[in-house]
């Protein structure tokens, strides 16, 4: 269970700061294809969570990558 709190934690951490230094990706996140489970009742476990995670940062350095300031 402590490894679920530490990751939500994650989760939340991560998506604070998207929302706060990227507004126009936290816009996104809702939307994104990548962040919505592909199963009609997804079980939301340690495993999905990790999974989550792992995208939010794909997505973020994703971001980071294709908007450098030049």
């Amino acid at each position: 269970m402590k490894d679920l709190h530490k990751i939500l934690n994650q989760i939340t951490q991560l998506t604070t700061n998207i929302e706060t230094n990227y507004p126009e990706l936290y816009r996104s996140l809702d939307e994104n294809p990548m962040t919505l489970p592909t199963k009609n009742h997804p079980q939301m476990d340690k495993e999905v969570m990790q999974e989550y995670l792992e995208d939010l940062k794909e997505l973020l350095e994703h971001h980071l990558d294709t908007h450098k300031k030049k």
